[in-house]
């Protein structure tokens, strides 16, 4: 893979990123456009990153390591965040940034997709996450309205 390549799946990343994060920043929550950019972006360098050292131990004659790897500190990085953008309010007792959270890891797994060049997955998972995000909650209004109280 050319450095242009590398750059141009992780440039492709943090554009679906910045798409999931807008709809985040749309609904004015802490996470949006620049933090899930960064998580897509950082996701897609890191597992691009494994994929390059990885063909160049192979090229150097070394058995070539697990490039899976890299998808572990992805995972366990993403975790360390997400548990940051779930908080407690002390009112209700009722936790607060799930969905956030969960759209960081979809981001970082968005991220992932597109360094693995699986273009129409990536493309595809910001589709459904955009439909999960913006169109459920809007058809669940739509339905709760027909079922409710008259």
């Amino acid at each position: 893979m050319s450095d242009w390549e590398a750059l141009g799946l992780i440039a492709l990343a943090g554009l679906l990123g910045a798409i999931l994060g807008f709809e985040r920043e749309i609904k004015e929550k802490a996470a949006g456009i620049r933090t899930h950019l960064l998580v897509s972006t950082a996701a897609a360098a890191i597992v691009v990153i494994g994929r390059i050292l990885n063909e160049q131990a192979v090229a150097d004659g070394h058995v070539g390591g697990d490039p899976t790897r890299a998808l572990h500190a992805v995972v366990t990085g993403i975790g360390f965040i997400g548990a940051g953008a779930i908080m407690l309010r002390s009112s209700d007792r009722e936790p607060r940034g799930l969905t956030t959270a969960a759209s960081l890891f979809f981001a970082a797994t968005v991220g992932i997709a597109v360094a693995a060049e699986e273009l129409v997955i990536g493309i595809g998972m910001t589709a459904l996450a955009l439909i999960a995000l913006a169109g459920l909650p809007l058809l669940m209004r739509t339905i709760m309205r027909g079922v409710g109280p008259r």
